[in-house]
């Protein structure tokens, strides 16, 4: 029995294994002492210069166990070779080399569109995926949109409550500075007639009873029976005149004004004054009988309907020593209104304090286009807007309850009472220093500057454009420079 003993290096190399056998045993020869040579197995398990065994199927078909090896590929060029590497017996393998037909089998590729072989796929560096645009994410989108609805509402309202707060600080400063003139003092009005819309409550009550007093006849527009009949009341009472009547008229509704300009047609009797006063403020969101939205609506379209279709008793009632007057109330707030043509009804994003200021501003541009389209056809009628201030009035039940507390408590000091309010008014609708002028913007009595988009021509025009489509009349200011 031979037992292995040492491993020595051969000369040649790690080759093989030398063994040295135990002493023989008798009877046998000395060549059997002589070192052994075994060939070392190689990775697959076989040594290395013999041949492999063939598997199962070759022996029983008879073939080789011999295969065509399938040539090694070269390794990529950005791989270096390994240091001392032996190259691989396929580097030398050209692309033409591994397209020959044995390849897969010893059948040729069926006929078709050429392809590129492994050795040249494997060298063509890879595509890179073009990165695309990164899909927002369904709350991603929804935050953002949340996040721009309350921006649209936020900025407005802070700047609406900043011109108020300016506004509030001029009228305290001019509180406190000594008054130099003297109240003004208005010529009587008697065998005139004026309609001032919402006369029932406020700035517009205050007006009524100061043109009663001055003896005019005063038709008080308003959408509210009991509460008209209770303002004709109380001015007879005080102004001790019978020149005082209510007739009922719902600005939000386009067929109220209609039937209101009826009635007052039927009396046959002229117009000299007619007061746009009515409103309403920081309303939440809703529409009128015609689904405008209700700032807009009632504040300017109702307006803007029952001026034009008073247009031609105005004219007809005005001379040229005593021209007929429209007056129309706007608000500070105009300074900060954004007028947005695309969308006057504030569908896209409705803010409270927009829409009112959005209101106002588009009164004064009413107001200067009126005036523009007056003077072209040489009519004895002017059209003005007053500014009252900051007055404490019954507007302000839409606010904050924040701002609703202070108020209450600084409304003494810091707010105009309605009389003081209507003071602008009333000046501007009898006062001779107002005879022949339009187009003025005045608070305090006196002219001021109104903002400055209000002074452009053409968004005037496109505004006047658009209320005729709105509410159904005919442009015939088209046909005027």
């Amino acid at each position: 029995m031979w037992q292995q003993q040492s491993l020595r290096p051969s000369p040649g190399g790690l080759t093989g294994r030398a063994v040295t056998p135990l002493p023989p045993p008798p009877g046998r020869s000395a060549a059997h002492a002589a070192p052994l040579r075994l060939p070392l197995p190689s990775r697959s398990g076989v040594p290395a210069g013999a041949e492999p065994p063939p598997c199962r199927c070759c022996r029983r078909r008879g073939r080789s166990a011999r295969r065509r090896p399938f040539p090694s590929l070269p390794p990529p060029p950005h791989m270096p070779r390994r240091a001392g590497a032996a190259a691989s017996p396929g580097a030398a393998v050209t692309a033409a080399a591994l397209s020959l037909p044995w390849v897969g089998g010893g059948r040729a590729a069926p006929p078709g569109p050429a392809r590129p072989g492994p050795a040249e796929t494997l060298r063509r560096p890879p595509a890179r995926p073009v990165p695309s645009a990164p899909r927002p994410e369904p709350a991603a989108a929804a935050g953002r949109e949340a996040a721009m609805s309350l921006l649209s509402a936020l900025v407005p309202l802070l700047r609406v409550y900043c011109i108020g707060l300016r506004v509030i600080l001029h009228q305290l400063r001019r509180r406190f500075q000594p008054r130099c003139a003297p109240a003004s003092v208005f010529p009587t009005q008697n065998g005139k007639v004026a309609i001032v819309t919402g006369g029932t409550k406020g700035i517009g009550y205050q007006t009524a009873k100061h043109l009663a007093r001055l003896g005019m006849h005063v038709i008080i527009a308003a959408n509210s029976e009991s509460d008209g009949q209770e303002a004709v009341r109380k001015i007879k009472e005080e102004t001790l005149t019978g020149k005082v009547e209510f007739l009922y008229c719902d600005l939000a509704s386009m067929k109220s004004i209609r039937q209101f300009v009826q009635q007052f047609r039927a009396k046959n009797c002229p117009l000299h004054v007619l007061v746009n006063n009515a409103g309403v403020m920081l309303v939440p969101e809703r529409k009128t009988e015609d689904g405008f939205e209700e700032h807009f609506g009632l504040n300017y379209l109702g307006h803007f309907l029952l001026t034009n279709l008073l247009l031609d008793t105005l004219k007809q009632s005005g001379t040229h020593s005593h021209n007929a007057r429209i007056i129309t109330v706007s608000s500070a707030t105009h300074y900060v209104g954004k007028l947005h043509l695309n969308d006057l009804q504030s569908r896209c994003s409705y803010s409270p304090h927009g829409a009112y200021a959005q209101s106002k501003l588009a009164l004064v541009l009413f107001t200067y286009r009126l005036q523009h389209l007056l003077t072209a056809i040489g009519s004895h009628v002017t059209a003005n807007v007053v500014d009252p201030g900051v007055v404490n009035t019954e507007l302000y039940k839409h606010v904050f309850w924040v701002v609703k507390v202070v108020k209450w408590m600084t409304a003494w000091l810091f707010f105009k009472t309605p009389e003081e309010g209507a003071s602008t008014t009333i000046y501007a609708a009898v006062s001779p220093e107002m005879e022949g002028a339009g187009g003025c913007y005045l608070y305090n009595e006196k002219r001021t500057k109104s903002a400055d988009v209000a002074y452009d021509e053409e968004l005037q025009r496109r505004l006047w454009t658009e209320s005729c489509k709105m509410v159904g009349i005919s442009d015939e200011a088209s046909r005027l420079p």
